[in-house]
C-alpha cells in the first residue's frame, strides 16, 4: 500500500458507519485518528488497521457531548501534531417516542453531539484546510433531514441542519479546494437502534449495510456532490415527498410515524 500521507479524523468510530469509514480510508492509504468514548473498541479497531494496512492510527477518547468537546479534540491533536485533510463527523445518536416522555438531558446530549459539536469541529479544521489547499469533509445526516418527522423531532431537526449546514458549506468552498458532503442514509444495520430503542424506528425500510453506505459516501465524495442519500429505496424517501404546505406534510409524516410512539423505549440507553 502506497501511504496517501493525508490524515483522516473519523468520529464515532468504534462502530457502524463511522468504524467502515475507518476502514475504507484505511485502504486507500490516509494515516487516522479515531474519535469516540469508547476506548477499548477504538484501540481494537486501531491495531487492526495498523496491521492490515501499515497505516498510522491514533486514538482519542472523547464525549462529544460536552460543551468544550471541539475544543478538547483540537488540543489533542495539537499536542500529537496532527492536522486534518478528511473530516468525518459521523458521531451520533437519535431517540424516538412521544417529546415530552423522553429524557431532556438526552435530548440535550444528542443535539450536542449530533449538531453542535459537528459544527464545532468542522469551523476548527476548515482554517487548516485552506491553508494546505484543500480537504474533504463528510457530514452524517439522515433521510430524516428531508421532512419534520414527528416522534422524532429532536433527530429529524437535528439532521436537518447537517443537510443545510453542508450544502452551505459545499457551496462556500466548491472553488477553494473543499469538498464538503452532506451523507443521508436510510435504515442501516448499525447500533443506532439499539439505542433508539425499537427496529420500528427504520418505518419499514429495508436495512442497508455500513459498508454499502460507506461506498456510496467516497463516491459521491470524489464527484464533489454535495449530498447523497444512501441504502436500499432512498430516493423516494428523500425526493418524492412533497416539501409544501409545511404543516401538510408534518401530518402526512405522522401518519407512518406514528407506530414508533409506542415502540420506541422513552428513555434510550447510552451511546
Amino acid at each position: 500500500m502506497t501511504h496517501s500521507g493525508k490524515t483522516a479524523l473519523v468520529t464515532g468510530a468504534s462502530g457502524g458507519i463511522g468504524a467502515e469509514f475507518a476502514k475504507a480510508l484505511a485502504a486507500r492509504g490516509d494515516n487516522l485518528v479515531l474519535v469516540a468514548r469508547s476506548v477499548s473498541r477504538l484501540e481494537s479497531l486501531a491495531a487492526q488497521l495498523r496491521t492490515e494496512h501499515g497505516v498510522r492510527v491514533e486514538v482519542i477518547a472523547h464525549d462529544l457531548s460536552a460543551p468544550d468537546a471541539a475544543a478538547g479534540v483540537m488540543n489533542e491533536l495539537a499536542a500529537r501534531e496532527l492536522s486534518i485533510d478528511t473530516l468525518v463527523n459521523n458521531a451520533g445518536f437519535g431517540s424516538a417516542g412521544r417529546f415530552e416522555e423522553l429524557d431532556a438531558d438526552r435530548e440535550q446530549d444528542q443535539l450536542m453531539v449530533n449538531v453542535v459539536a459537528l459544527a464545532a469541529l468542522t469551523r476548527r479544521i476548515v482554517p487548516g484546510m485552506l491553508a494546505r489547499g484543500g480537504g474533504e469533509i463528510v457530514n452524517v445526516a439522515s433521510t430524516a433531514a428531508f421532512q419534520p418527522s414527528p416522534y422524532f423531532a429532536t433527530y429529524a431537526a437535528g439532521k436537518t441542519f447537517v443537510l443545510n449546514f453542508s450544502l452551505a458549506l459545499w457551496s462556500e468552498y466548491h472553488d477553494r479546494g473543499i469538498k464538503v458532503l452532506a451523507l443521508c442514509p436510510g435504515p442501516t444495520e448499525t447500533e443506532f437502534f439499539d439505542v433508539v430503542g425499537t427496529r420500528a424506528a427504520g418505518i419499514g425500510g429495508k436495512f442497508g449495510t455500513p459498508a454499502a453506505v460507506v461506498d456510496t459516501a467516497l463516491r459521491a465524495l470524489a464527484r464533489n456532490k454535495g449530498y447523497v442519500v444512501a441504502g436500499p429505496n432512498t430516493f423516494a424517501a428523500a425526493h418524492l415527498m412533497p416539501r409544501r404546505p409545511r404543516t401538510l406534510v408534518a401530518r402526512m409524516a405522522k401518519m407512518v410515524t406514528r407506530t414508533v410512539a409506542d415502540a420506541a423505549s422513552p428513555t434510550p440507553a447510552a451511546v
